[in-house]
């Protein structure tokens, strides 16, 4: 089933920040996974504050996505994303094809 990582961003030093967005998305890939939102503009319709930056990204498996997360690869930008950014990360399992609530 497939996993979701959603990020609320907040960048915080541009120089940093451009960095990780260069060194992240090879890590993902590698990790099986791949970008369905990457801050694109979007809209609060209800709650809030809203989020300065969202992204989405989909893996296979939430084994993958923590695997991602707390692998080699991702280490250097994950250190780099301490000061590059302020962030909320959620890992969220889909549902299942088939799904009678679907």
């Amino acid at each position: 089933m497939a996993a979701y990582v959603i990020s609320e961003i907040e960048p915080r030093d541009p120089v940093l920040f451009e960095r990780y967005r260069a060194l992240a998305p090879a890590t993902i890939a590698k990790h099986g996974g791949r970008y369905l939102v990457r801050g694109g503009a979007s809209e609060v319709v209800e709650g809030g504050p809203p989020a300065k930056m969202i992204v989405v990204l989909e893996f296979p498996s939430m084994a993958q996505a923590k695997a991602w997360y707390d692998s080699a690869d991702y280490a250097e930008p994950r250190k780099i994303s301490k000061d590059a950014l302020r962030r909320r990360l959620i890992f969220i399992e889909g549902v299942a094809f088939g799904y009678a609530g679907s």
